[in-house]
């Protein structure tokens, strides 16, 4: 594995009615390409900023982030943005699909702000196509996000992540408005693109939800105030079969 993520001291401070509001403060991390690592902390804790750093969606007010060893700060508003629609895949709480759009369309959105290597239209069904293989949904490509279920549309906007074939995969409480065994579905699906080699990095402030990650990254205050691999995991070994996410599974059903 080589180093994908890297964050030296990184601080975020918003002007908040000319008060300083402290977001971030001073957080060093780590993550290795095929990781599958859990972003946890209660509201207010600083995940989500740290999320919207790790997906060039804001700057750090003070430190360096270097995905894959490019010094994102660096970088103008075009480049970012290439980088968020090539190297980066978002999911989100909420789905984000258009109403008036099928599955294999809404998949096929990413590929049409492409600023280089434009592809043909053959070329974009074919990568969409793929894409919803990738998530068991190629039966419903021509169905509108009305037509589906919650988790349905979960899995149309993980799909809409992968089709640009990123390395990362940022995950913001993807769960966050399913219910339990569809929760327990969306997470087995991350799990499957983690095993090929996809990056995970997920948001949020459910223990059972994290404990599909192999590590544990904790926040309070703005601080990382644990970072911990899942006790028992071993190399190639799903990290629900660990024995630590096993015995949380057990104390979360307690």
């Amino acid at each position: 594995m080589s180093a994908l993520i890297q964050l030296a001291g990184v601080s975020k401070v918003y002007d908040s009615g000319g008060l300083a509001v402290q977001a971030l403060d001073e957080v060093s991390l780590h993550i290795e390409a095929g990781e599958f690592v859990a972003l946890m902390g209660a509201s207010g804790s600083g995940k989500s900023t740290l999320m919207n750093i790790l997906g060039c969606l804001d700057r750090p007010t003070d430190g360096r982030y270097l995905l894959q060893g490019v010094d994102v700060s660096d970088l103008d508003t075009e480049e970012l943005a290439d980088i968020r629609n090539e190297q980066i895949g978002f999911v989100f709480q909420n789905f984000h699909l258009f109403s008036r759009t099928s599955a294999l369309e809404n998949i096929e959105l990413p590929l049409l702000y492409r600023h280089q290597r434009r592809l043909s239209a053959r070329k974009q069904r074919k990568m969409a196509q793929e894409a919803l293989e990738m998530v068991g949904l190629t039966d419903r490509a021509d169905h509108h996000p009305n037509q589906l279920s919650g988790g349905q549309q979960q899995r149309v906007a993980i799909a809409r992540a992968l089709v640009n074939g990123p390395e990362l995969v940022l995950a913001d409480e993807p769960t966050g408005n399913l219910d339990t065994r569809t929760s327990e579905e969306i997470m087995a699906v991350l799990q499957s693109l983690n095993r090929r080699g996809i990056t995970i990095v997920l948001v949020t402030h459910e223990a059972d939800v994290a404990r599909h990650a192999r590590r544990a990254v904790t926040l309070r205050d703005g601080r990382v105030t644990s970072d911990e691999l899942a006790f028992g995991f071993a190399p190639g070994q799903p990290a629900w079969q660990s024995t630590a996410t096993m015995k949380l599974g057990a104390e979360v059903a307690r």
